[in-house]
């Protein structure tokens, strides 16, 4: 009988874990799979620690992994596709956003031969209009400007075949874009549709800079556009230079119009000077992650694993050299 592995990265869900694992295992039971629950505790500092204790106790098929510190929602996931050994392995988050009940839907879907079946998210219940607008702006900004089709609503809530999860783990990079890193991979796709619910309690701990994290991470890793259009931009502005200089010499030289105009050199120098700034950010921004890379650190540090028949193992980290 095949593995189906459910990895569910966690951080601080207290009040979502329990009824996230009933709901699962509710449609789970209904099919002809093993299944293991790997819960990827991600720093929490409530109670869902002690919640997902318990839970091992009651019910073999359940795993925990607990990090350290809080590494991120795209590390947890990555360390839970670490852990994983089932012939399918779908990642969804605990928070009830991601339904269980198509949990059934894409391993059917796996079953006709799909190695890589995709959720997208085509509504959210009670997200504001603001936060729709961004992510619609985000990934049509991504799509245009890099060679990646990402699709506009892709969820972290898939379903991998095991050996698309081996190609995955071949992916060391420490800015992770994980929808990006599927897309591009290539396998045999298929998307399934579905409308988000709202979560089920608790607040979102996806901040308004984490977001800003995770866009900067998939454009900087599927994109050099921000680079050429910082030359472009600084070409264009280098011949407007060039031409305002010749007009400044044949004024002086030909004509007596000669004007002190500090107030268009004042303008023209904080633009010019903003405009350098921008682009030595956006270069900043690159090489700043390449310091990241070059160091070859761990993605993430294992505190302890936790399962119904073992005591708790301490002290493990990824491993870029694997």
């Amino acid at each position: 009988m095949k593995l189906v592995s459910i990895v569910v990265p966690v951080f601080n869900e207290q009040e979502n874990v329990k009824m996230f694992y009933q709901k699962v295992c509710r449609y789970m039971d209904t099919l002809d799979y093993v299944y293991e629950l790997i819960f990827i505790d991600d720093g929490s500092r409530d109670d869902t620690s002690r919640i997902l204790n318990l839970l091992t106790q009651q019910d073999p098929k359940v795993k925990v992994v607990f990090l350290t510190r809080n590494f991120g929602h795209q590390v947890a996931l990555t360390c839970g596709l670490d852990y994983a050994g089932g012939d399918a392995v779908i990642t969804m988050d605990g928070d009830l956003q991601h339904p269980p009940e198509l949990l059934p839907v894409l391993l059917r879907k796996w079953e006709k031969g799909f190695e890589v079946v995709q959720t997208v998210r085509v509504d959210t219940t009670g997200v504001s209009w603001l936060k729709k607008v961004t992510s619609s702006l985000f990934y049509r900004l991504i799509n245009t400007m890099s060679d990646v089709h990402i699709v506009e609503g892709g969820s972290d809530f898939r379903l991998l075949d095991k050996k698309v999860v081996r190609t995955f783990q071949r992916f060391k990079e420490k800015a992770r874009f994980i929808r990006g890193i599927i897309g591009d991979m290539g396998y045999r796709q298929v998307q399934v549709e579905f409308v988000a619910p709202e979560r089920f309690a608790g607040k979102s701990k996806f901040s308004l800079r984490k977001m800003i994290s995770f866009a900067l991470d998939g454009i900087t890793a599927y994109s050099k556009l921000p680079l050429r259009f910082t030359f472009y931009l600084g070409l264009l502005f280098g011949l407007l230079s060039f031409g305002l200089t010749l007009d400044v010499v044949y004024t002086r030289v030909f004509t007596n119009d000669a004007v002190p105009g500090w107030a268009t050199i004042a303008a023209s120098i904080l633009l010019l000077g903003g405009i350098q700034l921008v682009g030595l950010g956006i270069i900043g921004e690159y090489i700043g992650r390449i310091f990241e890379e070059v160091k070859q650190r761990p993605l993430y540090w294992v505190r302890a694993e936790l399962t119904s028949h073992a005591e708790a193992v301490p002290e493990k980290s990824s491993d870029y050299n694997n």
